[in-house]
């Protein structure tokens, strides 16, 4: 089935970008994608049900934990069956309605994640620099607040973003960089002043992904201090190694992210195939990695993997 070109699209829908002269491999170009996201399904609806069925892990740390992994499912789940949907059947067009609400569940999904590793970051700190504080400090229902305010702030902050977009006209051109919507893709086929959407895209951005990601480095600052104080380096490790996978869970979403900004900004003349494989990076990497990093990293979850695989195995020996 032949693609088609921007003169026979309908002008209220955008294309999905596809990599020039490989559009006979899309079929098995998804193969990996779909692997990765059924990963993400998976290993997020594994912790969630691990640390809901774990009475040790009823802890502010996991509490963010299932909440950083019922983002990842929401946000794998807003793109990926799309972009499946686009490599599969074909069906490169998406509705100008739909494409805005898909960049709205991507930013704003990704702002409330930003902000739940904020919270993390803050749990790490009160409990290594303030541990006798750290269980009135960080309640259940603080966690549970602190979970609606990350909702609201990133609904409130993004939500803007597409009706910013929403009264502009459109290019003859509507070929979009990735496969699926963001904003400033979507933004840069508008054939009008789009400086109110710049201007409030890259005030939402700083004041949300780029404050967090500041608030963290300062957390970690103070924790360090406080672990040097330590007597030996023995303590230190030991203090220290409980924040290893927040550390690695936070480069696991600010990279792609920094990288995706990157090739946004600068990377104009870069091969369309760069500009995919970062989004789809941006959208899937941290939802697989999440689950297997605190899953290396927490005893109680691979007790209850290995405990599982093991019944399984036992089962079907029978």
């Amino acid at each position: 089935m032949p693609f088609p070109n921007s003169s026979d699209i309908d002008p209220s829908s955008f294309i999905l970008a596809s990599i020039p002269g490989l559009e006979a491999a899309h079929f098995w170009m998804a193969i990996p994608l779909c692997s990765m996201y059924i990963m993400a399904i998976a290993g997020n609806c594994a912790v969630l049900f691990i640390v809901k069925t774990e009475p040790s892990l009823h802890v502010p740390m996991y509490f963010f934990l299932c909440m950083l992994a019922a983002i990842d499912l929401a946000l794998s789940t807003s793109t990926v069956p799309r972009v499946l949907s686009f490599y599969w059947f074909n069906t490169r067009e998406i509705s100008f309605g739909a494409c805005l609400v898909q960049m709205f569940f991507i930013h704003t999904l990704s702002a409330i994640e930003s902000t739940i590793l904020l919270a993390m970051a803050v749990d790490r700190y009160v409990a290594i620099c303030h541990p006798l504080r750290h269980a009135a400090i960080l309640t259940n229902a603080t966690t549970a607040k602190i979970g609606l305010a990350a909702m609201v702030r990133g609904v409130l902050f993004f939500l803007p973003l597409p009706l910013l977009l929403l009264p502009l006209p459109f290019c003859s051109s509507r070929v979009l960089s990735h496969s699926f919507c963001l904003h400033q893709d979507v933004m840069n086929l508008a054939c009008a002043n789009t400086t109110p959407s710049v201007v409030y895209g890259l005030t939402a951005i700083l004041l949300v992904m780029g404050l967090d990601a500041l608030l963290i480095c300062i957390s970690y600052l103070l924790i360090l201090k406080a672990v040097l104080r330590l007597a030996s380096w023995k303590e230190r490790l030991k203090v220290f190694s409980t924040c290893i996978a927040h550390i690695c869970v936070v480069l696991a979403f600010y990279v792609p992210l920094i990288g995706l900004s990157v090739v946004h900004r600068f990377g104009r003349d870069l091969a369309p195939l760069v500009h995919i494989i970062m989004g789809n990076i941006y959208i899937l990497v941290p939802a697989v990695l999440n689950p297997i990093i605190y899953g290396v990293r927490t005893k109680q979850i691979q007790r209850r993997i290995l405990s599982f695989i093991h019944i399984h195995n036992n089962r079907t020996a029978q």
